[in-house]
Parts: structure tokens; sequence; C-alpha cells
């Protein structure tokens, strides 16, 4: 499987752009096995009338005819430099998950995998998310009452790769082949690309918060000023009343003052917890690049003093 969603990438994935497809598998006892999966294919707009749904279908009923697992139990999609937590993803796996509570989604990273170590991370929605998500209602209120935050929105699921006696006979056929000079571009510490990209990511992502945080801001003055309009008409009447009765007149009949100031609608709060866990993840990713290089600093020390 995960040889077949490296080679997915290879053929169709360039840049930033991000290939998907479907995990087959079965549930055995408490842990989920992924055995087989197949791509989504690539279209374009002139393919209007293609059925991702059908298409599915027809592709599970086909390995079922030919007795190869064809159960769903989630998805997979690569990612640019970390960029995954998005409200695609999330619609995407409640989708799943509501459908097939099993579900998970593989989240594949091909620039760290291609630094020397398999980036592969498995991820489902918390129940606490999934119970928001069903109502949904973002509301800051409704928000805090789950007492949803970045930290929780996600979970990860350890995952444990098993290879086949071919598949391992075929890496070692792969690593006698691979070139001497491939092996040592490993231990490259040129990193300013790399580090620049994330770097750059992670800056629209903050002045994303920022102007997130600005329409926030916005919204509580709004509901200020209101509060202040409501509280003047309330003292107009009030006075308009006292007046009345000492002419002996009837006082004015009540309102629904919600009616005459109604409260203005709250931002969604989703999108500033997806970028807040999308910064979370760039900074995880930026810290593990420096480890990483920091480590690839002290082997090639050792490499050094080897041959010297």
């Amino acid at each position: 499987v995960v040889l077949k969603i490296i080679k997915h990438y290879q053929e169709e994935g360039q840049g930033n752009e991000v290939v998907q497809g479907v995990l087959l598998g079965l549930v055995v006892d408490d842990r989920l096995e992924i055995t087989n999966c197949f791509p989504f294919p690539q279209h374009t707009e002139d393919d209007a009338d293609f059925d991702e749904v059908q298409y599915q279908m027809e592709m599970m009923r086909s390995l079922r005819h030919v007795n190869i697992d064809h159960l769903h139990v989630g998805w997979y999609q690569s990612t640019y430099y970390g960029s995954f937590v998005t409200r695609a993803l999330l619609d995407s796996q409640f989708s799943y998950q509501h459908a097939i509570e099993e579900s998970v989604v593989l989240i594949y990273d091909p620039i760290k995998t291609a630094q020397g170590s398999l980036s592969l991370k498995a991820y489902r929605l918390t129940p606490r998310l999934m119970e928001v998500c069903k109502e949904k209602d973002f509301s800051p209120e409704a928000l805090k009452k789950a007492n949803i935050a970045y930290e929780n929105m996600f979970e990860e699921v350890p995952i444990v790769i098993k290879n086949s006696y071919l598949i391992n006979v075929m890496l070692w056929e792969l690593e006698k082949k691979s070139a001497v000079a491939d092996r040592h571009e490993l231990l490259s510490l040129a990193s300013s690309n790399h580090l620049g990209k994330s770097l750059q990511l992670l800056m629209d992502r903050v002045d994303e918060m920022s102007q997130d945080i600005v329409k926030y801001n916005t919204y509580l003055r709004n509901v200020s000023k209101q509060q202040q309009q409501k509280h003047q008409y309330q003292q107009r009447r009030q006075q308009e009343n006292i007046q009345r009765q000492s002419r002996g007149e009837a006082p004015l009949p009540e309102e629904d003052i919600n009616k005459l100031f109604k409260p203005p609608q709250p931002p969604p709060r989703m999108e500033s917890l997806l970028i807040a866990g999308q910064i979370n993840t760039y900074c995880q990713n930026i810290k593990e690049f420096n480890a990483q290089n920091l480590g690839k600093l002290f082997m090639a020390q050792a490499l050094q003093d080897y041959n010297n």
C-alpha cells in the first residue's frame, strides 16, 4: 500500500499538486489492517460528467470479483510541506468517519520522505469534533461548550508497516542498484530552500490568523455597540412611560427588543481552529527538520573522522 501511494505521487503529483486515493482493508480485533488501495484519477474541467462515487463503486466491485480485499476503510492524500489541516480534509474525513466508523486518512509527505525518512501518518477526527460536525454549529459558543481546541481536533493513530517477503526482496534489490552518490545526498545539509518555504507558509497562515482575529474583534465591537443602543432605547422608553403616566395616559406596549435590534451574526470559528492547527503542524515540521539536520551534521562529522 505504501509503495502504491508513493508510486501514485511520483506519477501524477507535481509540486504542490495533491494526489488522493481510497484505502481498502478490514478490521481485525482492535486494529485496522489496510491491505490495498487505488488512486482517484486526475480529471480536468472537460470531465464534467465524471462521477467519483460511481468510479469507486466500480473499482471495489471489480476487486471483489478477483477476490481482493475490497472493503472501504478510509482514504489517503499527499501533502505539500505539511499543508493538510484544511476544511476540505475535515469535511472529507467527517463524511468517511460518519459512514464508516473505523475510517482513517493517511497523510504522505513526499518532501520529507525524499530526505531519507518515510513520512506517513494516520489521523482520525476526535469524538468531540465528530459531535460538533454532526450539529454543523461552529459558533464560538458551540465550540466553547464542546471544549474544542486545535490540539484535540485530530487524533493520530500509530502505524505499523508489514512487508511481504516478495516486497522485502524487491527493496533489497532496489538498494543494491541505487548509486552510492544518491545515498550520500541524504546527508546533504543544504536546507535553505526547504526551511525558507516552510517559514513562508508559516507566515502566510499567521497572516490569515491575524485577519481572522480582526474579524472577530470587529464582531465583538458590534455586539458591544448594540448593547449600548439597547440600553439607551430602554432608558428612553422608560422615561417616556413615566411622562405618559404623569399625564394619565396608558404606557406604551412592550416590544420584543430582540426584533428591533437583531444581534450580529458571529463569525464561524472552525476556520480559526484549522489555521491554528496548521500553524502548529508547520512549527513541528520545522522543529523536526532542524533536529534531522543536526543528526546529519553529526553523521557527516563521524564519516569524515572515519575517513581520516
